[in-house]
């Protein structure tokens, strides 16, 4: 089976090119020039000069292959121009599906968030509750990828199965959750925040073998799958950081109702600047965290045979990699 993947240079495409290196699948991956390739040269995998923007170089790169595995997205809850979530996260997304059913692929693998369902009634929500409006420019763009997706399923049967992850955690992070536990390790954060808010955390690992138990199951297309079990609040994640770290927490604390205008404050600085805002305080990334994620992910669990490995392996993962 040749696969045609998109982000595999990115956290979780690292982990699912590994694990896709051990299957004897091929492998053709989408990168753009600047982006390092080393480990996908020494697994053999085709390398394709390109980007999701660029429908051109996707319809040849996807030629020959029978599975596709969409993971490039704009993953920010700042940027300085807000226009490129919409570049990358819709238009990028249309392509990839248009492609995919112009080759007549069998299957296509998209990788979502659990953020496009913002904070439904349901707690914990499932993949079939009703999405509310969206809390960051990151994840409306993702949801309307989504609906692309799932239009050109029904319309032109676009062989989709959607996986939808909880924030990632893993050594490599570079992305909001990475630079957290980074900054907390490192004495970087003033002040702790929202202890009380909590989420569902997934393992970067089992996001990866999610996505390649979904394309390899038969019989599941235009199902959807979260990604996920475990729930942590914040302040049992900083406490885990501290236990495995060593370091001591910040030893102040920002009240809850100072957080958001803190966030409004440094958001307004940034956009000035256009510089990121400092400690990753924007008003889309406060305001996903207040409302907290919590969804029931144990779909994938029984369709899928997908074990979860506890957040506390994978922040030992993310410290020992940072020492």
């Amino acid at each position: 089976m040749n696969i045609f993947i998109t982000g595999a240079t990115g956290f979780v495409g690292k982990k699912l090119v590994e694990k896709l290196s051990q299957t004897g699948h091929g492998m053709h991956c989408l990168v753009r020039e600047t982006s390092e390739v080393t480990h996908l040269e020494e697994v053999g995998a085709k390398i394709i000069i390109g980007d999701i923007t660029d429908k051109g170089s996707i319809h040849q790169g996807m030629q020959g292959c029978q599975w596709v595995m969409h993971l490039a997205n704009l993953y920010s809850f700042w940027e300085p121009n807000n226009k490129i979530f919409e570049c990358v996260n819709i238009d990028g997304t249309r392509n990839v599906m248009e492609c995919a059913i112009d080759l007549g692929v069998s299957k296509v693998i998209h990788v979502s968030t659990c953020v496009t369902y913002g904070c439904p009634r349901e707690r914990p929500f499932t993949e079939e509750s009703e999405p509310e409006a969206p809390l960051s420019e990151y994840a409306r763009t993702k949801r309307i990828g989504d609906d692309i997706v799932w239009a050109l399923h029904e319309e032109r049967g676009l062989p989709a199965v959607v996986v939808f992850p909880a924030p990632v955690l893993g050594a490599g992070d570079p992305k909001a959750t990475g630079r957290y536990v980074d900054d907390l390790v490192k004495r970087k954060l003033p002040a702790t925040m929202l202890e009380d808010s909590s989420m569902v955390f997934v393992h970067v690992e089992d996001v990866a073998e999610g996505i390649l138990r979904a394309a390899e199951k038969e019989g599941n297309i235009g199902e959807k799958y979260l990604l996920g079990k475990y729930r942590l609040s914040i302040g049992e994640m900083n406490e885990a950081v501290r236990d495995i770290s060593g370091v001591p927490l910040p030893f102040m604390s920002l009240p809850d109702f100072l957080v958001m205008p803190t966030a409004e404050l440094l958001t307004v600085v940034a956009n000035l600047f256009r510089a990121p805002p400092l400690w990753g305080m924007s008003v889309d990334q406060i305001r996903t965290s207040q409302k907290g994620i919590d969804f029931d992910g144990t779909k994938a669990e029984r369709e899928l045979g997908l074990i979860y490995t506890p957040p506390y392996d994978a922040l030992k993962d993310m410290i020992r990699e940072m020492s």
